[in-house]
C-alpha cells in the first residue's frame, strides 16, 4: 500500500538564509511551518556578508538581531578605490549620521553566523519543524487547493501553501518562469584569513574596501569581532565555457591581477585556490506565483553579487512573506499580495547589480571618466540610496529601471 503524504500546514523549500526566514516570521505570525533542506545538514556556504540597514531593520522585527550583531563588525565606512592606482574614487559614510538616517547600521558578518541565529529561532519557536536530505522535485497545486510535493526520495507532503526558497537553482522555479540560469562570465575566489596576516592598516579603522579593476574587483572587510579578514575576488575570465572546466582558473586570476597596485596583488595569496565558484544570476521574473505555490530569495530573484543585497531582499521577502500569510487564510491572495509588494523592487536590485558590475570593471577611458564623475561625492550623501538601505515601510517607491 502506497504510503499517504504527509499533511502539513506551510511548506518551505530550502533551508538556507531566506527560507529560515521566513519560517521564523511565519511562526511569529502564528503559522506552523516545516522546513526541507536538500543538503544532509543545516547550513550556510560562504564566509562573509554584507547587511545594510533594511536587513537589520528585518531582522530586529524577526527577534534575531541581538544574536547576529554579537559577533558583527561595524565598518566606519565604505571605500571604492581604484585598483590599478590605489587611489580613492569614493567612500560612503557608515558612522553616526549613517545610524540616525537609517536607524540602523551597515554591519558585515559571517554568512554561518547569520544562518545560525535564524536556526536558532526556528527551532525555540516551537512551531517550525526541520527535515534534511529531501530534495524537493515538483508541487503541484490540486483541485481542492492544497499541493502536493514530491522529492526525489519518494517521499511526498500535502500542504496547504508550499515557498520556494530552494535557490539560484531552484527546481519550483522551472514550474513557475521557465527560464535559464544567465552565465555572467565571471568568477569569484574567496578567502578568510587570520586578522593578523594582513597587518595592521586594516585594524585600526574597520572599512568595507572595495578595489575597482579592468574586468575585476577585489571586496575585503574584517569579520567575527575583527578576528577574521574576508577577502573575495572577482574577475572575468576569457575561457568563457558552459561546462567551467576551463572557466577561471588561478592563472586567469593572477594575470588579471597583474596589472593592479602592490595592496590588491598582496592579497591574491590571501585566497583559496582550490574552489572557484562561476557566478551567475537570472532575468527579472513577471511572475514568482503559481497558486499556492509562492517563490522567495534567489528562487525568484538571483542576482549578481555587486549591490550586497542578495541575502538582505531575501530577509525582506520574509518580512513581506508573513505579513501577508498572517493576515489571511487565503493562500493564493496573500501569495498575489506578497508578489505585488515586492517583485518589481527586487527585479529594480536585479537589473541595477548587473550596471554595478558594469561599473567595477569598466577599462580603458571609461575607468577615467567613472573615478572623475565620482570624485566630488559627498561621503554623506545618501539619498540615492534610501530607495534600497531604508527598513521596507519607509522605502521610496522606485519605477522600474529601463536596463
Amino acid at each position: 500500500m502506497a504510503q499517504q503524504p504527509t499533511k502539513v500546514e506551510t511548506l518551505i523549500v530550502g533551508g538556507g538564509i531566506g527560507g529560515l526566514a521566513t519560517a521564523a516570521g511565519l511562526a511569529k505570525a502564528g503559522k506552523n511551518v516545516h522546513v526541507l533542506e536538500r543538503a544532509p545538514q543545516f547550513g550556510e556556504v560562504g564566509a562573509g556578508i554584507q547587511l545594510a540597514p533594511n536587513a537589520l531593520s528585518a531582522l530586529d522585527r524577526l527577534g534575531v538581531l541581538d544574536k547576529v550583531m554579537k559577533d558583527a563588525v561595524f565598518p566606519e565606512r565604505k571605500i571604492y578605490i581604484d585598483a590599478v592606482t590605489g587611489e580613492t574614487i569614493a567612500t560612503i559614510d557608515l558612522g553616526d549620521e549613517f545610524k540616525a538616517h537609517y536607524g540602523y547600521p551597515y554591519i558585515v558578518t559571517h554568512r554561518a553566523d547569520l544562518h545560525s541565529a535564524l536556526l536558532e529561532a526556528c527551532q525555540e519557536s516551537g512551531k517550525v519543524s526541520l527535515e534534511t536530505d529531501r530534495e524537493v522535485l515538483s508541487a503541484e497545486n490540486q483541485a481542492d487547493g492544497t499541493v502536493l510535493v514530491k522529492t526525489l526520495g519518494g517521499a511526498e507532503y500535502l500542504a496547504d501553501a508550499v515557498i520556494g526558497a530552494d535557490g539560484i537553482r531552484s527546481n519550483l522555479r522551472d514550474q513557475i518562469v521557465k527560464d535559464d540560469l544567465v552565465a555572467s562570465q565571471y568568477v569569484a575566489y574567496r578567502g578568510t584569513v587570520p586578522i593578523e596576516a594582513v597587518g595592521e592598516d586594516v585594524t585600526s579603522s574597520p572599512a568595507v574596501l572595495c578595489w575597482l579593476g579592468p574586468n575585476m574587483h577585489l571586496i575585503q572587510y574584517p569579520l567575527r569581532g575583527g578576528k577574521l579578514y574576508n577577502n573575495v575576488a572577482v574577475f572575468k575570465s576569457d575561457s568563457y565555457s558552459p561546462d567551467h572546466d576551463n572557466w577561471g582558473t588561478p592563472e586567469e586570476l593572477d594575470a588579471r591581477f597583474s596589472v593592479c597596485c602592490d595592496a590588491v596583488q598582496n592579497a591574491s595569496r590571501y585566497l583559496s585556490r582550490d574552489i572557484r565558484w562561476p557566478m551567475y544570476d537570472r532575468n527579472p521574473a513577471d511572475v514568482w506565483v503559481d497558486g499556492n505555490v509562492a517563490l522567495l530569495g534567489d528562487a525568484a530573484h538571483a542576482m549578481v553579487q555587486y549591490l550586497a543585497q542578495g541575502g538582505a531582499q531575501s530577509i525582506d521577502d520574509a518580512i513581506v512573506m508573513a505579513e501577508e500569510l498572517g493576515a489571511t487564510e487565503d493562500v493564493a491572495q496573500a501569495f498575489t499580495n506578497y508578489e505585488d509588494r515586492r517583485l518589481e523592487h527586487a527585479g529594480n536590485i536585479q537589473r541595477l547589480a548587473r550596471v554595478a558590475g558594469e561599473l567595477f570593471h569598466i577599462e580603458g577611458i571609461g575607468r577615467n571618466i567613472r573615478n572623475h564623475t565620482f570624485k566630488d561625492h559627498r561621503p554623506t550623501e545618501y539619498s540615492n540610496l534610501d530607495w534600497m538601505f531604508m527598513p521596507i515601510d519607509r522605502a521610496p517607491k522606485v519605477r522600474n529601471y529601463p536596463v
